[in-house]
């Protein structure tokens, strides 16, 4: 039985003046990458050194981000208005690698993954506008698009508010948290790229909302859950087991509310007061053993570590070095 706990206290920390530190991925040789409010990206080195990245020929908003051995990035672009996927190469300049489809530019986007395979995934919480719309238990209309040497194409649609999406370790699956369906979901990946029907993985409660996921070698599945400040580990057979918690209970309370009256909307979000876990929001193995996880969130400047007595699985990115 999985019974690995932490509090606060275990806690260490990489990186400093940070804006809107979503998504964070670590790579071999130690780097620690991470979105950046301000239109980019930032890479920490072991040495606790920073180098800025940042968007000059265009306005984005990077959420989900992803590595590409020629160093440049790959980032999920949450809008305003349009969204897609954007590559940022170092010197700042960008260009859109996937925009639109079916011929319509695509929503603000959530979550970018280049797979062992070298294909793009790419998940749209929410066509509704604005989309804090889409936080409701009856928000289905979450969507997952692959791009591959075929072309762009939808291959899973009614999804509830689509969220992180990761391959698990036999690549079989395609695993995806349904931020306010508050599930665990996974598709069985076809040779062509298609997804089978979705199957229910792990289901949550009161004050969980499943953002970031990252699986370790054992199949365990990492969750960070926004606004209670969780951090769960679903295991094999769907049990799950809470690592961390950092979060307001009176507030969970409150945000709980508004959401089963379908009232939820940006401040809930904006407005989480915890001073340590600051809105967690991704997972990330790393260290020279990926037994170091490096955690985003959406209103720190700087990413909470810990170690963690399993490893991670190893990502396409985990060996450029970058």
């Amino acid at each position: 039985m999985f019974d690995f706990t932490l509090t606060v206290d275990d806690l260490d920390f990489v990186g400093k003046d940070l804006v809107r530190p979503e998504c964070a991925l670590c790579t071999s040789n130690g780097a620690v990458f991470v979105a950046d409010g301000r239109g980019g990206i930032v890479r920490i080195a072991p040495d606790g050194s920073q180098q800025v990245f940042l968007a000059t020929d265009r306005k984005v908003m990077p959420n989900g981000i992803a590595l590409q051995a020629d160093g440049s990035f790959l980032m999920a672009d949450l809008g305003p208005g349009t969204g897609g996927v954007i590559r940022l190469r170092r010197d700042g300049t960008t260009e859109g690698v996937l925009t639109e489809i079916d011929g319509a530019p695509l929503p603000p986007s959530n979550y970018v993954l280049a797979d062992a395979k070298g294909r793009i995934w790419l998940t749209v919480s929410t066509r509704l506008n604005p989309r804090y719309l889409g936080y409701r238990m009856s928000c289905d209309d979450g969507f997952i698009v692959l791009l591959d040497d075929k072309g762009p194409r939808i291959v899973a649609d009614g999804l509830g508010f689509t969220n992180e999406v990761q391959t698990d370790p036999s690549g079989d699956w395609l695993y995806v948290n349904e931020t306010f369906s508050r599930r665990l979901s996974r598709l069985r990946i076809g040779d062509d790229g298609s997804l089978g029907p979705r199957e229910t993985v792990a289901e949550f409660g009161h004050g969980v909302y499943p953002d970031g996921l990252s699986f370790d070698c054992e199949g365990g599945v990492w969750i960070t859950s926004v606004i209670s400040n969780r951090i769960i580990r679903v295991d094999t057979d769907g049990s799950q087991h809470v690592v961390i918690e950092d979060g307001d209970p009176d507030y969970t309370d409150e945000v709980e509310k508004a959401f089963l009256a379908d009232q939820m909307d940006r401040p809930h979000l904006e407005n989480v007061p915890s001073p340590t876990l600051r809105n967690v929001s991704s997972v990330a193995f790393g260290g020279n053993d990926l037994k170091t996880i490096v955690v985003g969130n959406l209103l720190g400047d700087r990413l909470a570590t810990f170690r963690s007595p399993v490893a991670g699985l190893e990502q396409a990115h985990w060996s450029f070095d970058i």
